[in-house]
């Protein structure tokens, strides 16, 4: 099948985005920052002046590179620990985050990882890359809305195809599938945007959901060989499939969401390669558009439900 190439929008850089931004005197906190997308994020936002908390869940690799990145930042950068698979450590990260924020980006994720389930019996993606988030927006809530604030949540072309299992979210009644336990972890993160942009849009709150594009980092650290060429990520003479960005090229859509004056006010979208994303359809890459089928409003309002219940019952296991 031959696909539509991609738009300019797919070969800008977070670097190149962030030159033309201006945040001296934000706060962005940015989650998931000591190597691939997370960093170049970081990188790219100092370049435009921000103040930026990382959250890390290794602080001597989150330190190192804040200081890296303080050395020629105009605005203040610093590490603080965050684990978002445990409730506990992502309260107490909160807890040392004062004065406002500006900007929150839910970039943090795994995928294939030698766990399944966490020892509270949630899958480790879901509670990563999904139940952590919803969390830390909500114990943020008061910061976000004193100035106003944009939050950008990462989610995947992996959400392709894959709602999420309102009745089996922790992949207990179905034979458990790392893969799609990771999609439909994506579809949370779409699903999560726009119900938090439904909510807390009139607190001045505007949440899209970003498609990235396929990047080679820390997030396939267990994928291995074969499956890189499985995926297509490797093609069979052990190059790099073209369509497989650079970091720099991953991380720039993020960017723009936190820092295009265009999308102030806006929320509820999911952007992809620097603008809105493309409904998918059979001409379109597998590892690029939107399936607006994963993202019916009555399933996020559910899905907001089931979140906020699972907190009210781990929490108190964690404190």
């Amino acid at each position: 099948m031959a696909y539509s190439p991609p738009g300019d929008g797919w070969y800008r850089t977070a670097a190149e985005i962030a030159r033309t931004a201006e945040l001296r005197g934000k706060r962005v906190v940015l989650t998931g920052a000591t190597s691939g997308l997370g960093a170049e994020t970081a990188r790219a936002l100092a370049l435009a002046g921000a103040d930026i908390v990382l959250g890390v869940r290794r602080l001597a690799a989150g330190e190192a590179l804040a200081a890296e990145i303080a050395a020629t930042a105009a605005g203040e950068i610093r590490a603080l620990r965050l684990d978002l698979s445990d409730l506990a450590s992502v309260e107490e990260f909160a807890r040392r985050i004062d004065g406002p924020v500006d900007v929150l980006i839910a970039n943090a994720g795994v995928s294939k990882t030698p766990d399944a389930h966490l020892p509270n019996g949630l899958d480790v993606r879901f509670a990563t890359n999904h139940l952590g988030h919803f969390h830390l927006a909500h114990l943020l809530l008061p910061r976000l809305a004193q100035r106003g604030a944009r939050i950008v949540v990462l989610s995947s072309a992996a959400h392709k195809g894959m709602p999420v299992h309102l009745d089996d979210l922790q992949w207990i009644r179905r034979p458990h599938f790392d893969g799609a336990a990771y999609a439909e972890s994506k579809s949370a993160n779409i699903l999560f945007a726009q119900e938090a942009n439904r909510r807390w849009a009139d607190r001045g709150i505007f949440t899209n959901a970003v498609l990235p594009g396929s990047a080679l980092t820390g997030l396939q650290r267990y994928h291995g060989d074969a499956l890189k060429r499985r995926i297509g990520f490797i093609n069979e003479d052990g190059s790099v499939n073209a369509m497989v960005k650079t970091t720099a090229q991953a991380a720039a859509t993020a960017v723009w969401a936190a820092t295009a004056p265009e999308l102030e006010g806006i929320g509820g979208w999911v952007l992809e390669d620097c603008g809105r994303a493309n409904i998918a359809g059979e001409d379109t890459h597998p590892w690029c558009g939107f399936d607006p089928a994963v993202a019916a409003p009555e399933t996020a309002a559910k899905l907001w439900q089931h979140s906020l219940a699972l907190v009210t019952q781990l929490r108190p296991a964690t404190q």
